[in-house]
């Protein structure tokens, strides 16, 4: 997986310096820690629970999607807070939820595959682009956090680098969607980690279109070598 203890720049190698991750904490700290020295809205999601020897979603749903971290109810967006207060209210009701971000409010979110996402992060970090967090899924994709109403924008940009949108495996999380963020767990493949996580250097997030032609490129080149390799 592309996390943060593996990637960065040094002498040509690409790596980033060692950060420690809050392994340990509880969903609780995390979230009041988006909320207070981020400013992001957060709301606690459905978590995993073992019956019988068996993690099981808390939704019920055998064949659940996005198993111990996705909405619990369809009233999620109304119940995303910026409140410390009300963050710690709400795990305390549930400490096992998971940690969940609307995105199209303070951030928009750019989905690749983890391949891509390594390819391209290296490359910006290389170009000393400025880049705001990114989020690494055990499920295999990368998000990228850009300013609000980035998701709009995509097809547009995707075009006038000469792709249609739907050749590349590259997404955008806008309004109305959502994403699980750190130390949320996905199913029993592990949690959802920083590949490059929240600081005071990437606080001003970059717009959509200062990250998509790399971002882009990636995809593509991902793209054809899955085309050779298949």
């Amino acid at each position: 997986m592309c996390v943060e203890e593996t990637i960065g720049v040094t002498s040509g190698i690409t790596t980033t310096p060692h950060i420690p991750q809050q392994r340990g904490e509880p969903p609780l700290d995390h979230a009041v820690r988006y909320a207070e020295e981020r400013h992001w809205d957060v709301f606690p999601g459905t978590w995993l629970e073992t019956v019988e020897g068996v993690p099981r979603c808390t939704c019920g749903e055998t064949d659940c999607a996005h198993p111990g971290a996705h909405p619990a109810n369809r009233r999620w967006s109304g119940d995303a807070t910026g409140s410390a207060t009300v963050v710690r209210r709400m795990w305390t009701k549930e400490p096992r939820a998971s940690v969940l971000l609307p995105t199209g409010r303070t951030f928009d979110a750019v989905d690749v595959p983890e391949t891509a996402g390594c390819l391209a992060l290296a490359r910006m970090e290389r170009m000393e682009l400025s880049l705001g967090p990114v989020t690494c899924t055990p499920d295999g994709r990368m998000l990228f956090f850009v300013l609000p109403g980035g998701a709009a924008k995509i097809p547009g940009l995707v075009r006038k680098l000469g792709w249609a949108p739907g050749a590349l495996d590259l997404t955008a999380r806008g309004e109305g969607d959502w994403i699980a963020a750190p130390p949320s767990r996905l199913g029993t493949r592990g949690s959802v980690q920083w590949a490059r996580r929240p600081t005071a250097s990437n606080r001003w997030l970059p717009d959509a279109e200062e990250v998509i032609a790399p971002l882009a490129y990636a995809c593509g080149r991902d793209a054809a070598t899955s085309r050779h390799q298949g």
